[in-house]
């Protein structure tokens, strides 16, 4: 609570407010009307920190909610549209891919054009099953303001498939067996060349 005024204070006061000019004295009202307090605000009090004791666990942090789906659940809800059988078997490995490409380690710059090039050529020669690579991406040491997902390859290459040109090549995108890498790579199943 802010302290009052001593009388000899407020004559102090007084004087100098007399002994000034107004700035502007062709106005008519004070350029800035008082306005009425604001009604006192109660502040919630927060609840004391519980005791500590050397020896007892912290407790656990909140866990971290991310909003958007995993991968795995991003890919599983997309219509099957190959083969029921076949797809299958694709995801348990016993099919075995016809060409291989390895993007792990290589920048978005690099990795896209390359990733272009081989699903085309794959298309081109009659490949049907081709696998890949992305690897699973690195841990950041540093986070900036903006979070970016671990394994930035692997979140973009299933994204690069389904926009054109690649999109009216490819059937379908699946997780690739842990004997073809695993998390680390896909499986694109390509359409039938009708050449």
């Amino acid at each position: 609570m802010p302290r009052r005024l001593k009388p000899e204070e407020l004559d102090l006061w007084r004087k100098v407010a007399d002994s000034t000019e107004r700035m502007h004295p062709d106005r008519t009202k004070p350029y800035g009307e008082a306005k009425p307090p604001a009604p006192a605000r109660q502040t919630a009090r927060k609840p004391p920190i519980p005791e500590f004791r050397a020896g007892e666990r912290a407790p656990d942090p909140p866990p971290i909610r991310d909003l958007a789906p995993s991968l795995t659940e991003r890919m599983n809800a997309v219509p099957l549209r190959m083969d029921r059988k076949a797809h299958g078997r694709m995801k348990r490995g016993k099919l075995v891919p016809e060409a291989r490409i390895d993007l792990h380690g290589m920048t978005m710059n690099r990795a896209h054009p390359a990733l272009t090039g081989f699903i085309l050529r794959a298309h081109r020669e009659g490949k049907r099953l081709v696998l890949v690579i992305t690897g699973k991406g690195r841990d950041r040491d540093e986070d900036g303001p903006i979070p970016v997902r671990r394994g930035i390859l692997r979140h973009q290459v299933p994204h690069w498939l389904t926009v054109p040109p690649l999109s009216a090549l490819v059937l379908q995108i699946v997780p690739a067996h842990i004997r073809h890498g695993g998390g680390g790579a896909f499986y694109v199943y390509l359409r039938r060349n009708r050449q």
